[in-house]
């Protein structure tokens, strides 16, 4: 058990290190497991082995880009209006001021220097939340890096998985290439599952907004359900932002309205967590609340907000690997979402009844 710590910790270490390099391999991992059935698909078609991963390429380049061109006309209708936000928001920001030293006693200025003491101890800190995105250079390393990786994955795949296969006693074989297989399952449901549910959360959240009558419906619709593809730290930042926008953007301010995009994410997000994500993703990524929240948070910790998306898939893989390996069993179990009164009734049927 000592040495399987050990190795986590090691594993873990090395990804910080050299999560520059890493995290957009592992994206590329993604994209390429989601990519595969389609190069698949054109292979079998007869289209040559290179032709078919430039195929598939291309058409996720074009998917991507054409939801880029969306999201970038969203954003600029949006900041048409910035500097009245702007206005608005330094309003509200006084009024809250004022609010805070009537109650607590706290003047205007000690605030303004507690906020721009907080904000220097975040830029000083390097790799905060969005650290991952700080600089040009890192931009450019995922579009350039990212393609590439997944160009390479696709092509050298079979190598990859004999590698791996090699790596361990032949006797285990069988057990490998079962592993190699269901977490490519586990990826690929967790990606396309995660579109399609993000396209779906889009359209309630627009059709709730657009129902209520606020400003920039299409924008924090968007923007909700980009964000809820990170688990429960995305939705509260969306709700935050949303509402805020909402209050400052409206001709007067208007709680009831802010009060009601509250409650349609609040809804949209309840039909999300039972419906949807059980019914898209199915059983494929099962990991339990707490490890969820634990996983995210860490992720953002080592890698920023690439970390955090990352995180979901890496402990649905790594809960496939746990399972099977003897010494690393108890991970799986800690991992997984069975209430423990179902796994009781599960060994202990008689017992229980």
């Amino acid at each position: 058990m000592s040495n399987n710590l050990l190795s986590i910790g090691l594993i873990v270490l090395f990804f910080y290190v050299g999560q520059g390099i890493l995290v957009p391999l592992f994206f590329a991992i993604l994209l390429a497991s989601l990519l595969l059935p389609i190069n698949l698909f054109l292979e079998r078609k007869g289209f040559h082995h290179i032709l078919a991963i430039i195929l598939s390429l291309l058409f996720s380049l074009i998917v991507i880009v054409s939801v880029l061109y969306f999201l970038v006309n969203q954003i600029a209708d949006f900041f048409d209006d910035l500097p009245m936000i702007q206005s608005r928001l330094d309003n509200l920001a006084w009024i809250i001021h004022k609010w805070i030293r009537s109650t607590f006693h706290i003047t205007i200025y000690k605030q303004n220097q507690y906020v721009t003491d907080s904000f220097a101890k975040m830029k000083a800190s390097g790799r905060g939340m969005f650290g991952a995105f700080d600089t040009a250079t890192q931009v450019l390393s995922y579009v350039v890096l990212l393609p590439v990786y997944t160009f390479l994955l696709l092509y050298y795949r079979n190598m990859i998985k004999k590698f791996l296969v090699a790596c361990f006693n032949s006797n285990r074989e069988g057990e490998v290439r079962e592993i190699l297989h269901e977490s490519q399952s586990v990826s690929q449901s967790y990606i396309a599952g995660l579109m399609i549910e993000m396209a779906i959360v889009f359209a309630l959240n627009a059709l709730g907004f657009l129902i209520l009558g606020i400003k920039y419906t299409i924008f924090l619709a968007l923007v909700a359900a980009m964000l809820n593809i990170i688990p429960y730290i995305g939705m509260l930042i969306a709700n935050i932002f949303c509402m805020l926008i909402t209050l400052i953007s409206g001709e007067v301010m208007m709680i009831s309205d802010v009060f009601w995009v509250g409650v349609i994410l609040a809804v949209v997000q309840f039909i999300d967590n039972n419906f949807l994500m059980p019914l898209i993703v199915g059983s494929k990524v099962r990991i339990n609340s707490l490890v969820t929240i634990v996983g995210v948070l860490v992720g953002g910790a080592l890698c920023g907000v690439p970390g955090m998306f990352l995180s979901i898939p890496g402990l649905a893989v790594l809960k496939v690997i746990f399972d099977r390996v003897d010494g690393l069993k108890p991970f799986g179990i800690l991992l997984g979402d069975e209430s423990p009164a179902r796994k009781i009734k599960g060994v202990l049927p008689e017992k229980i009844i």
